[in-house]
């Protein structure tokens, strides 16, 4: 009996070796054929897998020489900080659970590992040998769910106004449309831009496949019927933002960015914000009748006596033609606000439909149909709109 207790006692004292944590604890994740916890931050272009070998050794060394183990400090290893990003409270609670698994394996392994002289101080491996993802840095941020979201604040988000007054919670018709049609004709979030997204993402308006059949597309276009009828044109700067958004996170979940150069190259354009504020056009001339027009805002600058030449905000829509008609309301560039004093307003006009043949074509000075002056004091909301007569464009 004394005996038994005795080789109790030793047995429980005996710490497991980090060639042994690793068998049991590291090579099951390695093995898994499921995802590893990355996924609640990456939507593509790392796994936790990339980062682990057969061998225990190499493994250990391959992370060290990254800089992913801090032998000193082990519990602060950055490979751990990686591993707890996703801890948080929209993380999923199945991959909260792998999470938490992953967590404290690898930090019971790195902290026995750690403390064994030989792997602290064998050589470096070659650079071959090293585990790590395929995809490059820049790629591997690009495929963030933080980075998507980023993108789709700038291109959706800041357009929402153009569908809000039936698809936003607090729209005009959208008690009516949702007691018609259900719950998902809400796809504007009252939370905000991260869940607008995120519901999104789960609806039948995207549709990564063929980003150019998304509903999110067709039916603004109305070339799927919508009972909003049609909101925008196919090459309009809405239709640009969405499908230039939808595009790439139709490239992230598939993983078809494999290089920096891949990546859609970065827009020097100024911050969009969507807006209440409204501009009409009236008394258009026929030739400007059902073609899409642009406008674009140039502030007056007091101290030089002359319009700044950047915009400080845009617009388009299709005008109507048979009321000799344009309105819409303003995204505005650079800041969420809109002074009030003078403005230069630059019209220019598809006449040749080219936008419908090349969506990303941007209007130019061969599109130029005029300019004219205006002062407002820019009121919010579809009723309190300022007009300009268009018969004055020069």
């Amino acid at each position: 009996m004394i005996a038994t207790l005795l080789l109790a006692l030793v047995s429980l004292g005996d710490d497991p070796t980090p060639a042994q944590i690793f068998e049991k604890r590291i090579l099951p994740i390695f093995k898994s054929p499921q995802p590893s916890s990355c996924v609640d931050c990456h939507l593509a272009g790392v796994d936790l897998k990339n980062y682990i070998l057969p061998s225990h050794e190499k493994t250990f060394l391959s992370l060290r020489d990254q800089g992913m183990i801090d032998l000193d400090k082990p519990a602060e290893s950055k490979i751990l900080r990686l591993i707890g990003m996703g801890d948080n409270e929209g993380a999923a609670l199945v991959s909260a659970k792998v999470r938490k698994t992953e967590f404290e394996a690898f930090a019971e392994w790195i902290k026995a590992s750690a403390a064994d002289p030989k792997l602290r101080e064998a050589p470096k491996l070659a650079a071959a040998e090293l585990a790590q993802p395929k995809r490059p840095n820049e790629v591997i941020r690009h495929d963030r769910i933080d980075a998507v979201l980023a993108s789709f604040e700038k291109n959706v988000w800041s357009q929402r106004f153009r569908c809000a007054g039936c698809h936003a919670a607090d729209g005009a018709e959208n008690a009516k449309l949702v007691k018609e049609n259900g719950e998902e004709m809400t796809w504007i979030r009252r939370e905000g831009v991260e869940a607008t997204m995120k519901y999104l993402l789960t609806s039948k308006l995207i549709v990564p496949k063929a980003p150019d059949k998304s509903l999110l597309l067709l039916k603004p276009l109305n070339a799927v019927k919508h009972g909003g009828g049609q909101k925008m044109l196919t090459g309009d700067l809405t239709y640009k933002a969405f499908r230039a958004w939808i595009e790439d996170y139709a490239k992230v979940i598939g993983d078809q960015y494999a290089k920096a150069s891949d990546l859609p190259k970065e827009s020097a354009a100024p911050a969009a914000f969507g807006s209440e504020i409204w501009l009409k056009l009236t008394n258009t001339p026929p030739a400007w009748g059902d073609k899409l027009l642009q406008v674009t805002l140039y502030a007056w600058d007091e101290k030089k006596r002359a319009f700044q030449t950047e915009p400080i905000a845009n617009s388009d829509r299709k005008v109507f033609g048979k009321g000799r008609l344009w309105q819409h309301n303003l995204t505005l560039l650079g800041k969420p606000t809109l002074p009030s004093g003078k403005y230069l307003i630059r019209i220019h006009v598809d006449f040749q439909g080219r936008l419908e043949r090349d969506w990303k074509s941007p209007l130019g000075k061969a599109d130029a149909a005029g300019e004219l002056e205006v002062e407002s004091a820019w009121p919010g909301g579809y009723g309190s709109m300022t007009s300009v007569d268009a018969s004055r464009v020069k």
